[in-house]
């Protein structure tokens, strides 16, 4: 029989008989197999695949890349030295072991996002903890920063906007106020005065269709007639014409 050594002294190779001594010993001899596997594809950069049944049929495995891919390169290794693996193939694999590449990354973005939110980092050391936590108060600091920034553009944005408003409501009350002030000295005229000066003198009709400015000139008054008078009508706001 096969008999090794360890640090507790000889022991003999052989199947234990004993049910719970076993299990103890499987679960030991598995984890230090996994942890030999892993040393060995991170200090040799070796393609590794571990697959291990218990006694009970359930499986542990172990691979640094995909235990498919590297049972199908393991084929394909051993097959036949005349046949050779097509381009296609070849390229086929490539992507897949990408692709496997890539979801291992999701994967680690995806438990990191989750661990960011605060879900599954009751498993954590503190130091890890630390660690997200000086991240998340980087992160919390440049949102402000940007939020205070966009906040503050728009205050100004405000204010200029207010500014013109304010101007604009200015002109329009002065506008307002001088068009009062006009309509208040038209409606303050004496209703008997003479008007005896023409309006205007380059134009031979007034703008709200009045008679003609000639007829104002004392020449084309008719003897048997009073003269033109010149009378403002504060309803229509016009100027009228009457004889007396």
């Amino acid at each position: 029989m096969d008999e090794r050594k360890n640090g507790r002294g000889k022991i003999e190779i052989k199947r234990i008989e004993n049910t719970t001594n076993r299990q103890v010993t499987f679960c030991k001899r598995r984890n230090g197999l996994l942890k030999k596997a892993y040393e060995l594809s991170v200090l040799c950069d070796a393609e590794v695949a571990l697959v291990v049944f218990s006694s009970r049929g359930r499986l542990y495995e172990y691979s640094n890349n995909s235990v498919r891919a590297t049972i199908d390169r393991y084929k394909k290794a051993t097959a036949d030295s005349s046949s050779t693996v097509s381009t296609s193939e070849a390229n086929t694999q490539f992507y897949q072991q990408e692709a496997n590449k890539l979801r291992r990354q999701i994967r680690d973005m995806q438990s990191s996002n989750r661990q960011m939110l605060g879900d599954g980092v009751t498993s954590l050391p503190p130091k890890d903890l630390k660690s997200m936590e000086g991240k998340l108060e980087k992160a919390i600091s440049r949102i402000r920063a940007k939020k205070n920034e966009l906040l503050f553009a728009e205050i100004e944005l405000m204010q200029k906007r207010e500014l013109e408003l304010h101007n604009a409501n200015m002109f329009l009350r002065a506008k307002i106020a001088e068009s009062e002030r006009a309509h208040q000295e038209m409606s303050l005229m004496p209703a008997g005065s003479e008007y005896h000066e023409p309006m205007t003198t380059s134009q031979p009709y007034d703008i709200r269709n009045f008679l003609p400015m000639n007829l104002m000139e004392p020449s084309y008054a008719r003897s048997d007639q009073t003269p033109l008078q010149l009378v403002y009508d504060p309803r229509s706001h016009f100027f009228l014409f009457f004889h007396f």
